[in-house]
């Protein structure tokens, strides 16, 4: 497994506010559903399809306000394990970072690993942006 870390970001909202988001695919929906094909949330499991491949991310792992792990489910076309690492610092101060582990073979890795280091940072960024962009 090769694994890939994000850059920290901060969020200006209490870990509990982002874990109750994070925590819940059917958050994602209003964000997802018109990006990518036939999304659908059933517990903690999501199913959706990108680029022709089918997806289907299941939620292994969950603490209260630190941890979210997600998981490849069945038929994924590679195994890979997720998660979002939160750390209060503050009431309104949340550290968060990615971490990525995937399972490719040295000539996948040669020709996406850098792409999913950015990915991964992106993400960061991303999620970030949106919590802090977002009204109080």
């Amino acid at each position: 497994m090769t694994e890939y870390i994000s850059k920290q970001v901060q969020i200006r909202r209490p870990d509990a506010a982002i874990y109750a988001v994070i925590s819940d695919f059917n958050n994602f929906t209003p964000i997802l559903a018109d990006k990518v094909e036939g999304w659908a949330v059933e517990d903690d499991s999501c199913t959706f399809k990108v680029k022709g491949f089918t997806l289907r991310l299941r939620m292994v792992e969950k603490e209260p306000n630190k941890t979210v792990k997600v998981a490849g489910d069945d038929g994924s076309p590679f195994p890979f394990t997720f998660w979002v690492q939160l750390a209060g610092q503050a009431p309104d101060d949340t550290r968060m970072r990615i971490v990525l582990r995937v399972e490719l073979n040295m000539m996948m890795k040669m020709m996406v690993g850098s792409k999913l280091q950015e990915a991964v940072d992106q993400i960061a960024d991303q999620i970030a942006a949106s919590f802090n962009n977002a009204p109080l």
